[in-house]
């Protein structure tokens, strides 16, 4: 159930016009009381012969019985709430309940005062109704109303639990404001999944990941086929700026703007400035490099193994480092993963772009960043952007699951860091990025791993015999599991490639396992492949090099598919 306490207003007609309307786009239907602070209050939905007005003066009575010197000029209060969209419909009388409780929570009406203010909750749509009061009560006195909207929460989340419902989890006031009831019948209609609060969001985010000074920022925009509307002050300073999808407009076929701080909190052009800051330039402009001039990775396959790199070391800066720094890698995490959904294949975006989006909320919290630390990933991000898309086969398709192995690393220990933290609805937004990952990563690594599973099937027995030796010195404790999985022909054919490499495989191999969360893994040899073949250098694609020998072993089963688990009962890894 998700409350909202409006902006205060200063004509309760108005209100009562809109919410007994059509609406902004004709979605309203039936609209009616549920509630009021008088069991007789008048509704102009259900009786012909009561008006707007009628309820109007009712409403305001207590208003206008005071001196004008002592009236409040924003005298009307506005709450809405929403049932969540898997929730059951609620009935009329659930939904009173429900108004009654929260005028009760917020200092409207509190329960057992014969002196509140008069309130009444209007229905006009199966899953919500608004509330509209004004604030002077009985008395005289004004109603003691202070931080209405974070008791408003407190009381939804006791109202899940009686009915039911949907249980949220707490908010800090730092999430995305939602589209609105109208923003999204208006999608509904023209058959579009989302909004265009949330295209914008998306689009906006995307133009961030990497940028290293307005002027890319602009032009990414722009490219991004956006309308842009800049807010200069007299002195030529840029202060801000708003963007417009140009097929959506409003009944005058205007375009229809958005502020970038109404898209997200992270979104409004100071926000992105501190990110620039990090660049070692003044944090009000940061180092514009024209896209011509931005310096060209040798393509998709180098960038995302230089992302891998940088995601890695995110990782120990999440596990270890303190709470500012995890929280600009944190952030900087997220414009990865919109760089990555933006330029990988078909078979992974869609997955990928959820799992962005998912992480969006879980890139902001309280906690302040300390910009500068998170150039390496962002710089990452700015690779894969300008790499250009990958294919979905060959090195672009295996460094391509590669990076979405070590994403999911990432966005786990973001779960972890925010529920050490008690950021609840953070850490349910990176376990919910993680489970996309996780169906990306089998889209990805389906073809890449089934080569490795063939290459190692085909070394032969005294190859083999070497790989198990290497793995029993090196990992004593997890070889007998190693051995047992499906994936152990992978890792084994990629321990005699390190090997084939020049590197001694005993070494690396204990040093991959190392830091890594490997006691209770499901796939421990699928863990340790990437990690490896990242490690010496290899070609992710087991295709690209040559067989070391052909004495093919017996055929066994195939590659399994299922998450690992960390010590703590996450899940860690895709498989």
């Amino acid at each position: 159930m998700i409350p909202r306490v409006h902006k205060r207003g200063t004509r309760t007609i108005g209100l009562i016009n809109y919410l007994y309307g059509p609406g902004t786009h004709e979605e309203h239907i039936d609209p009616h009381l549920v509630a009021a602070w008088d069991s007789l209050a008048p509704d102009p939905g259900r009786d012909p012969d009561v008006t707007y007005r009628d309820l109007q003066r009712l409403l305001d009575q207590p208003v206008q019985a005071l001196p004008k010197s002592r009236r409040p000029a924003e005298h009307v209060w506005h709450l809405s709430v929403r049932a969540a969209p898997e929730d059951p419909v609620l009935t009329d009388g659930q939904w009173a309940d429900i108004a009654r409780r929260m005028v009760a929570a917020t200092g409207i009406a509190p329960d057992g005062d014969d002196a509140t203010c008069r309130w009444a909750a209007v229905r006009h749509a199966d899953d919500h109704i608004h509330i509209i009061a004004t604030v002077v009560r009985e008395d005289g006195r004004q109603a003691r109303i202070r931080q209405d909207g974070k008791r408003s929460q407190e009381e939804a989340r006791k109202i899940e639990v009686d009915y039911g419902l949907r249980r949220l989890n707490a908010g800090d006031g730092t999430a995305a404001r939602r589209p609105t009831s109208a923003e999204r019948h208006k999608a509904e209609r023209q058959g579009k999944e989302r909004t265009p609060r949330e295209e914008l969001r998306e689009a906006v985010r995307r133009a961030v990941a990497g940028a290293t000074g307005q002027e890319e920022f602009f032009d990414r925009l722009s490219a991004a086929g956006l309308l842009i509307r800049q807010r200069i002050a007299p002195s030529g300073d840029l202060l801000g700026y708003k963007v417009a999808l140009p097929q959506d407009r409003n009944q005058d076929r205007e375009p229809i703007f958005y502020a970038g701080s109404t898209l997200a909190p992270d979104l409004s052009l100071p926000r992105i400035r501190e990110r620039w800051g990090g660049n070692g330039a003044e944090p009000d402009q940061g180092i514009d490099t024209p896209t011509s001039q931005v310096p060209q990775p040798t393509g998709p396959a180098a960038a995302r193994r230089r992302a891998t790199t940088a995601a890695w070391q995110a990782v120990l800066v999440i596990d270890h480092g303190d709470d500012a720094q995890a929280a600009a890698h944190i952030a900087a995490a997220g414009e990865v993963l919109d760089a990555l959904a933006k330029t990988s294949a078909a078979h992974t975006r869609r997955e990928l772009r959820e799992a962005a989006s998912a992480f969006e909320r879980a890139s902001r919290s309280h906690i302040r960043a300390e910009r500068g630390h998170d150039r390496a990933l962002r710089q990452a991000a700015r690779e894969l952007v300008y790499s250009g898309p990958a294919l979905g086969r060959g090195e672009d398709g295996a460094t391509t699951a590669m990076l979405i192995d070590m994403a999911f690393f990432l966005v786990t220990a973001t779960a972890h860091w925010h529920g050490k933290k008690q950021h609840a609805q953070q850490a349910a937004a990176a376990h919910q990025a993680a489970e996309h990952l996780r169906t990306a990563y089998q889209s990805a690594a389906a073809q890449p791993m089934a080569a490795l599973h063939q290459r190692g099937r085909h070394l032969s027995q005294p190859l083999q015999r070497k790989q198990v030796a290497h793995l029993r010195q090196a990992v004593p404790e997890l070889a007998e599991q190693i051995l047992a999985e499906p994936g152990w022909y992978a890792l084994a054919a990629t321990l005699a490639d390190v090997e084939s490499a020049g590197h001694e495989p005993t070494t690396l191999l204990a040093e991959a396992a190392e830091g890594r969360e490997l006691d209770t893994a499901e796939s421990v040899s699928d863990v340790l492949v990437w990690q490896l073949r990242r490690m010496a250098d290899l070609p992710a694609d087991a295709t690209a090099m040559p067989q070391p020998n052909s004495n093919p072993t017996p055929p066994s089963a195939g590659l399994t598919a299922g998450p690992s688990t960390s010590r703590t009962g996450q899940p860690r890894k895709a498989r």
